[in-house]
This record gives structure tokens, sequence and C-alpha cells, in this order.
């Protein structure tokens, strides 16, 4: 049996949860293209493209939206 990669949206600080709404957001790109030497063919492309990054970043922001709302907003 393998490791679960997500086996808590819990983190500990609001800085580990947006670490992990990056992870969330890599890996689907990851399961969206699994093959590598594509992904990497189209990094240059997107890198240069302001719409991308802001669609990128605002895949990380819903994301980091989500993982925060699990962890209670961090009002522990």
């Amino acid at each position: 049996m393998t490791e679960s990669w997500l086996p808590s949206l819990l983190t500990a600080t609001p800085e580990e949860g947006y670490a992990l709404a990056i992870r969330l957001s890599r890996t689907g790109v990851k399961m969206t293209q699994p093959d590598a030497a594509v992904r990497e063919r189209l990094r240059a492309t997107y890198a240069e493209n302001a719409d991308s990054l802001m669609g990128a970043s605002q895949v990380i922001a819903i994301n980091f939206q989500t993982v925060a709302a699990a962890n209670g907003y961090w009002r522990r």
C-alpha cells in the first residue's frame, strides 16, 4: 500500500498552508499532463505570458482558500 501524497489539509501556520496550496496546484498540473517532457517544453511559453501567470496565481489562491477554510483560518 502506498502512502497518500495528501494525508491532510491541516497545517500549523498560514505559511505552511500556502506551501500546501502551491503543492496542490503543481500536483494538479502533473496529473493533468503526466509527461514531464511536455510540461518542460510548455513552461517556456507560459513563463513569458502574463495571462498564464495570472491564471496560475488564481489557481494557487483558490487552493489556499480551501486550505485556509479547512484550518479554520488558523484562529486557534
